[in-house]
């Protein structure tokens, strides 16, 4: 028989968990007469070191934003390359473009979507000044070879963790393995200040660098100069950018970041919930994960066994609107994009492997506050399907 859907209500792709304490901790700023960056910011910013093991933590309004700082403070220039996976979102490269660098794509792997290694060591040229890997979907890449081939040709690492809080590599916190790693806290990201990111890194120069250029290229604490120790003088030292995160933002952050390994734990038994319920399942191939790490569990992608269906990757998208199920696809590879074709000549056959896979691809719903009857009804749903278009 088959599934209705016309009375059953949407399920969202994604709900953030937003306490009372997350309220109380806004509701306490809103206050106090002091909204943008200030004291709840660097409290944000240390306890987030802190929680990581780093020395530095700067936090501004976007994980865009500190990959471009990231990328300035390493004097990244025009002509300059960067090697950037081209299964990731538009920031990763569009911050190289920034910079009127060029982001040299590379392929991923086929199994973890995460970027291939030796792909990576064969892109490097002379230059080649940096390489940007992304922890897709909360799993880290594979950084041991990455690493290497950075230090063998003097290229920084910047990794893109917008998927990755909290996750490891070998027992090793992402966040302390590269040059400087990014973080996201988009309303749809593992925690949330509703938009923001943070630089983290143990570079003294590079971190001050970020601090600058984050607020105008105005000199040192220049968020002060309305309190009653700050001064009206200030000196701008280079053109920088509007990049701060207020106080608002950030006493969010902080009660989320209290939560962060409680929604992990969550997100993480339902994957696992996940690939129990679809263990039986013949056309779908659920998620790879490495033995070395520790999963973020941000997003739950399964590829769909086409060879086995009669329906295409965007046909059982159809099915789960029709179902009113949330979905959505990580991602459409970057040079498969206009952008990417008519500036540097990409042609979607350039990278296969990302090709291949980005054809069958479905991330389903995964969140904290996902109940399992939510969570049967997706499978349900899958499974239907599935079972009506199998060959």
């Amino acid at each position: 028989m088959r599934f209705m859907s016309s009375d059953e209500p949407f399920l969202s792709f994604f709900l953030p968990d937003i306490g009372d304490a997350e309220i109380a901790a806004v509701v306490e700023v809103l206050r106090s007469g002091w909204l943008t960056t200030g004291a709840k910011t660097k409290e944000f910013e240390r306890q987030f070191a802190e929680r990581l093991g780093v020395k530095h933590a700067v936090a501004v309004n976007s994980a865009t934003a500190a990959l471009h700082l990231a990328l300035e403070a390493i004097d990244i220039q025009p002509g300059d390359e960067v090697l950037v996976p081209t299964m990731t979102f538009a920031s990763t490269a569009e911050v190289v473009a920034y910079l009127g660098a060029k982001p040299v794509l590379v392929d991923c792997l086929e199994d973890t979507l995460c970027i291939d290694p030796a792909a990576a060591a064969a892109a490097v040229t002379p230059r080649t000044r940096a390489m940007m890997p992304v922890h897709y979907a909360g799993q880290p890449c594979d950084m041991e070879p990455l690493l290497a081939t950075a230090q063998r040709h003097g290229i920084k690492v910047i990794e893109d963790a917008a998927h990755s809080l909290p996750a490891a590599y070998r027992g090793r916190t992402i966040g302390t393995l590269g040059d400087a790693t990014c973080f996201s806290f988009y309303a749809n990201k593992t925690i949330t200040t509703g938009e923001g990111g943070m630089l983290v890194t143990a570079d003294n120069a590079l971190a001050d660098r970020a601090r600058i250029m984050s607020l105008h290229g105005i000199s040192r604490d220049a968020w002060k100069r309305f309190t009653a120790e700050g001064s009206w003088f200030y000196e701008i030292l280079r053109p920088g950018f509007k990049y701060n995160l207020t106080d608002i933002a950030a006493a969010l952050g902080i009660a989320q970041l209290a939560r962060c390994d409680e929604f992990w734990q969550r997100r993480s038994a339902l994957a696992r919930r996940y690939d129990d319920l679809f263990a039986d399942v013949a056309e779908l191939t659920r998620p790879t994960t490495r033995d070395d790490v520790s999963h973020a569990w941000h997003l739950y992608v399964v590829k769909l066994n086409l060879d086995r269906l009669s329906i295409t990757r965007n046909q059982f998208i159809d099915e789960l609107k029709k179902r009113r199920i949330g979905h959505s696809v990580h991602y459409t590879p970057l040079h498969m994009h206009p952008y990417y074709r008519d500036t540097y000549g990409y042609q979607p056959g350039d990278l296969p492997a990302a090709q291949r896979t980005y054809e069958r691809i479905v991330s389903l719903p995964l969140f904290p506050k996902m109940t399992h009857a939510e969570q049967d009804r997706v499978v349900s749903a899958v499974r239907e399907i599935l079972a009506e278009h199998r060959r």
